[in-house]
């Protein structure tokens, strides 16, 4: 009975050290393994990469578009863009040009 007694004493004072090494080697096995843990840094990294890329491509197309809107601005309108767009709109054709179709 005594032997029982000193089990049961023995079996309750090391439950919280060891809920606490359970608890630690999880949150460490988190920090390791977990969605922001050590290992999706390289996936983060090269998703940034990614994403810069990206981002270079459409600040491009940004500045050709801007480029293109002002040229078209009323107060002083590129000419041969103006006239490039009118042909292509309306699909007008000056009398001496000879139209060559493309396939």
């Amino acid at each position: 009975m005594a032997q029982i007694a000193k089990l049961r004493v023995l079996l309750t004072s090391a439950f919280g050290p060891a809920l606490a090494i359970i608890l630690l080697a999880l949150f460490a096995g988190y920090a390791v393994i977990g969605s922001n843990g050590i290992l999706a840094w390289g996936d983060y990294s090269r998703a940034l990469q990614e994403r810069r890329q990206d981002l270079a491509k459409v600040q491009v197309e940004r500045d050709r578009l801007k480029n293109r809107v002002d040229r078209l601005d009323p107060r002083h309108a590129d000419p041969d863009l103006v006239d490039e767009l009118v042909r292509r709109e309306l699909n007008v054709t000056h009398p001496d040009e000879v139209i060559i179709p493309l396939r």
